[in-house]
């Protein structure tokens, strides 16, 4: 079964990221995606609307904490277990 979560988060990694990459999956490194710091942000902000979270970090915790998209994954899957 396909993984509801996983799928919108991509989507979200792939409105920020380099068009040219191809695809995307959960073990994408996000320095291969062309995410910088500003894009990164607003990846965060666009995660924390969508699902209600706030994601504690600046972008240097953020960037040493997710190197992969599973990683973010999984970092907003435990935030909305903490709000539930």
């Amino acid at each position: 079964m396909a993984d509801q979560l996983a799928d919108d988060i991509i989507t979200m990694i792939k409105a920020h990221a380099d068009p040219d990459i191809g695809e995307i999956g959960p073990d994408t490194e996000l320095t291969a995606l062309g995410i910088h710091s500003l894009e990164l942000t607003e990846i965060i902000f666009d995660l924390e609307e969508a699902y209600g979270i706030e994601i504690e970090m600046n972008t240097v915790d953020a960037w040493s904490n997710l190197k992969t998209v599973q990683d973010m994954i999984e970092a907003v899957r435990v935030l909305i277990a903490k709000k539930a």
